[in-house]
């Protein structure tokens, strides 16, 4: 029941409110299109305008001495804003309150190094709202400088303008190239004298390479010096040059090779001449032992012959005495036959002795000047007193005849001159 009650009086209202309903809603749709289209109410955007630079160059190129003035404009009011710069090179500022970017290039930023050619510089620009720290834009812009002064390139070679050798030394540099506003394409290479085996320089870090002969020093140069000049011109695309100087004083030094080869050949000279003195020697030394044994045997034969007629002449035999009276007279006998036959050959025994000491002498003269390194310094005074003591030699050695030696080796006559034997004959007597 109470339900049924219910939606009775909700239909009773529903029915009561609706005429003036209908009532109000035909007043507000008249009202309307009475009214004029300049009154239409225009709709509130409550979406703000994004805060950015309208005039933003990314990139600015100067030459050295210009001056830069570029005002940046923001979209907004800049009175309310803050302009700032980070990682700005020197000289590069920025008016805080309305953008103006200044700047002059001066040279002696570049002179001094604080700036440098060519580098791109990344300047970081940013403003922001001084009421609303949100409000704010962070970007960048590029800055780079060139030079419009020409510089020449230049060559610098990596010796200094005068160097000192001696013959037989090697000259070796580098020609290298100081680049300036037009690099250096090729270079020409000049000397005052002709020169031979020689390495070319034709462009920037090509080496020079020369070795100096050892009759680069002719005998008519005063003080035995000659100078030598090199000149390298460096040339650019435009042909503008530049000519680097070289000047090696070359001093008049020993051929080494040739005196080296020198040494070794007089070196061989002796060691020959040595074996053959030393051949010489075992002839000579083989007819005073020949002789010396024929004398020793006829010397025995008289003492012998001497000591049995002594014993036979003591004997009872009248036989045996009389021969003991005749041997004693033989053995007497056979000395002048022994004079005669094997004469004493002291000649002979002098002469071997003489070579002896001779083979001795050029020993010790070819280790006492042995050579000291590569380069000897005294190289030519060794050779020197090599000959010397050679030819001294030959000349106290010339009534000596001098053979080969057969055939002997080095081997066996040097077993032979240094034995025991020999050694003991020959030594020195007190």
């Amino acid at each position: 029941m109470l339900k049924t009650r219910i939606c009775k009086i909700t239909f009773l209202v529903i029915i009561l409110i609706s005429p003036f309903a209908r009532m109000a809603a035909q007043e507000n749709r008249s009202d309307t299109l009475k009214k004029p289209a300049d009154t239409i109410p225009v709709p509130h955007d409550s979406v703000e305008v994004a805060t950015r630079i309208k005039n933003l160059t990314p990139y600015f190129t100067l030459p050295v001495d210009s001056v830069l003035n570029y005002n940046l404009e923001l979209n907004k009011d800049e009175s309310k804003y803050y302009w700032y710069l980070r990682n700005s090179p020197v000289g590069l500022r920025i008016n805080k309150d309305n953008g103006m970017l200044t700047f002059k290039a001066e040279k002696s930023y570049f002179l001094s190094g604080r700036l440098k050619y060519d580098q791109e510089y990344r300047v970081q620009v940013g403003v922001q709202n001084l009421d609303n720290p949100i409000d704010r834009v962070d970007t960048f812009f590029a800055v780079v400088f060139y030079n419009t002064e020409i510089i020449p390139s230049k060559l610098k070679p990596s010796v200094s303008t005068t160097l000192t050798v001696e013959e037989g030394d090697t000259v070796a540099f580098k020609v290298q190239c100081e680049d300036g506003s037009f690099p250096i394409e090729n270079i020409t290479f000049f000397a005052n004298t002709p020169l031979k085996n020689f390495t070319q320089v034709k462009k920037c870090d090509d080496d020079f390479i020369w070795t100096v002969p050892y009759d680069f020093v002719k005998d008519t140069d005063s003080g035995k010096v000659r100078l030598l000049n090199l000149s390298f011109v460096g040339a650019n695309k435009f042909m503008v040059k530049d000519t680097a100087i070289v000047r090696i004083i070359v001093k008049d030094a020993l051929n080494y090779p040739l005196a080296v080869q020198e040494y070794n050949m007089q070196v061989r000279n002796i060691n020959t001449y040595i074996l053959q003195l030393k051949y010489s020697f075992l002839q000579l030394d083989k007819r005073v032992r020949n002789v010396k044994n024929t004398r020793t045997s006829f010397d025995i034969t008289g003492s012998t012959t001497a000591l049995t007629g002594s014993i036979l002449s003591s004997s009872s035999s009248t036989n045996s005495q009389q021969v003991g009276k005749v041997l004693p007279s033989v053995g007497v006998s056979l000395v002048p036959i022994k004079e005669a036959v094997a004469p004493q050959k002291v000649f002979d025994q002098n002469q071997a002795s003489l070579v002896r000491s001779s083979i001795k002498r050029l020993d010790y003269i070819v280790r006492d000047n042995n050579l000291v390194g590569e380069r000897d310094p005294d190289i030519t005074k060794k050779t020197a007193k090599l000959k010397e003591e050679l030819k001294q030699i030959q000349i106290q050695l010339i009534d000596i005849p001098i053979v080969d030696t057969n055939d002997m080796t080095e081997e066996e006559l040097n077993q032979y001159f240094n034995s025991p034997k020999v050694t003991r004959k020959y030594r020195l007597k007190k």
